[in-house]
């Protein structure tokens, strides 16, 4: 076969293919280099996170950057993408793996990409009722988590959350069966969700969470799940004028980073980067929580409708989440998570009477 025939007859790689193949190629080989170090010495991660920037999430990421980098050993150099610059949640996940990033600041939806034991800080509707006993629920539930994160080749370094998930709509809605009018938002991803809500009657959406206002706008959706601070940032509420005041779960979340990332940070460093992400962690909460209460405040006044709940509606909403329960537990939430997570409230309220 001569040069000229060979080159005819080898098959050949569309430019789009090609590119592809190019780019899979880069990252599986970014993939097997460890975290970078800066001129100075410094240990390199990139974090990713949802959150807006200059929000006061994305300003105590800026804190806890400055007090990593002055960490014993060289210290941390943090640079944080923003805004879900770097993809959604499950995109941050999967990025961590091959070596593009190495932290993300991930709610409890990106981190049960990692270890679906997570989903019981945030996947069982009206088990929490109250903040106090979801914070108590994650401390009590954290060492078991990063016992289970480490086998998966992360480590956690914060738990916060951000206040409850309250449901916005286009019409008034205040009792569960209400909803089943309404194509709402699920996250991209989510099967065992998406397929809980068909079974029980609600026209699910899935779509990325940067999506969200689009959808939206163009009418994909017209009810969505997220905390008032999200609605008010986000602009939701301008087309979704409604709230009902269901507590429906905290939206909890955490700093996590690869264990590979992790050992390359000198043992004398990794006490401080730990501390930083435990404080910038509890101030998120405390922040988000009083935003939360304000940013309502903030659409009442531009035209949000609150709808507080009759002793009707909320025993209505009760009853739906035991419905609910038997439903997730295994599906959604692991067994021995999901009992762990009701023993332990049942041990607090016990405490608390």
């Amino acid at each position: 076969m001569n040069a000229k025939r060979g080159l005819q007859t080898a098959p050949t790689l569309s430019r789009r293919a090609f590119v592809k193949r190019s780019l899979l190629a880069g990252l599986m080989a970014g993939a097997c280099l460890p975290p970078a170090r800066a001129a100075g010495g410094a240990v390199k991660v990139r974090l990713a996170t949802l959150a807006p920037k200059d929000s006061s999430f994305h300003q105590s990421l800026k804190v806890m950057a400055a007090k990593w980098l002055k960490a014993p050993g060289g210290g941390v150099e943090l640079t944080v993408y923003t805004d879900g610059t770097m993809g959604g949640e499950a995109d941050m996940v999967r990025r961590m793996r091959i070596g593009q990033l190495q932290a993300a600041m991930l709610t409890a939806h990106g981190l049960a990409e990692i270890d679906p034991a997570v989903a019981g800080l945030e996947k069982m509707p009206l088990v929490y009722r109250t903040l106090e006993e979801a914070a108590h629920v994650r401390e009590r539930l954290a060492p078991r988590l990063q016992q289970r994160f480490a086998a998966k080749g992360f480590h956690l370094l914060g738990w916060a959350d951000a206040g409850w998930v309250r449901f916005l709509t286009k019409r008034p809605a205040t009792r569960p069966a209400d909803f089943k009018q309404f194509k709402i938002f699920t996250w991209a991803g989510d099967k065992d969700h998406i397929e809980l809500m068909q079974s029980e009657g609600y026209r699910a959406v899935p779509l990325e969470y940067t999506d969200t206002l689009t959808g939206l706008q163009t009418g994909l959706i017209d009810a969505v799940p997220t905390t008032p601070y999200y609605a008010l940032a986000g602009q939701f509420f301008t087309a979704v004028p409604h709230m009902v005041e269901v507590d429906w779960v905290p939206l909890a979340g955490g700093i996590v980073i690869t264990k590979k990332a992790w050992d390359t940070i000198p043992p004398e460093g990794q006490p401080v980067v730990t501390q930083a992400a435990l404080e910038a962690t509890a101030e998120i909460q405390t922040k988000s929580r009083q935003e939360g209460e304000e940013a309502v405040a903030a659409m009442v006044k531009r035209g949000l409708v609150v709808h507080k709940l009759s002793p009707e509606d909320e025993a209505e909403w009760r009853k739906f989440g035991e419905e609910l329960a038997p439903k997730i537990r295994s599906k959604m939430v692991p067994a021995d998570i999901f009992d762990e997570v009701q023993r332990l409230l049942k041990d607090y309220r016990g405490a608390k009477q």
